[in-house]
């Protein structure tokens, strides 16, 4: 049985971390991918492998990714061997950009892209708070927030993350499981 890709997406400081791990931690059998990212090891947030932008390119070239991308300036690439736990049954947990949700539909059966929403104000809060850009890189990542997913997604699941992460938490559980509810 193979398992399926679920891609977070969202406008920077919606939670996309935070929401996964806490799906992680509360449904056995989901498990996160760690992206590849050419940002700075030290960087406060996910979990994630750091590269420099020259061994990024050396593993596009050598087939490393299933997916990758550039944004704000860095690159990330899922690893290919995401493929191999999605073939082993497990259920997964990607952070992606809304420009390969086209992609990752076509590539992977049964593809859900999972949508975080929430209003400006505390999008800029948590931006603020996170304390990794000033100002007018906040600004910037603000004016992206409203952006919409692309045409043709044919598995959205869209939930805002405003309120307590328990409450987030068991609405996406029970859109992504309601069988098991």
């Amino acid at each position: 049985m193979s398992g399926r890709l679920i891609g977070v997406v969202g406008p920077s400081g919606v939670g996309k971390d935070t929401v996964m791990e806490g799906l992680a931690a509360r449904r056995p059998g989901l498990g996160l991918v760690r992206r590849v990212i050419t940002r700075p090891g030290y960087a406060v947030g996910e979990a994630f492998e750091d590269v420099s932008a020259e061994e990024f390119e050396r593993r596009v070239q050598a087939g490393d990714f299933t997916l990758h991308w550039g944004a704000h300036g860095l690159r990330y690439g899922v690893p290919r061997e995401t493929e191999a736990r999605l073939d082993g049954g497990e259920d997964l947990l990607v952070n992606l950009s809304r420009s390969v949700l086209g992609e990752a539909q076509a590539r992977f059966p049964g593809f859900t892209t999972l949508h975080l929403t929430a209003p400006r104000e505390v999008l800029a809060g948590r931006l603020a708070a996170r304390g990794r850009e000033g100002r007018a890189d906040i600004e910037a990542r603000l004016s992206r927030a409203s952006l919409a997913l692309p045409e043709g997604l044919e598995r959205v699941i869209e939930i805002s993350n405003a309120g307590p992460l328990e409450a987030t938490l068991a609405a996406i559980d029970a859109r992504l499981y309601p069988e098991k509810e």
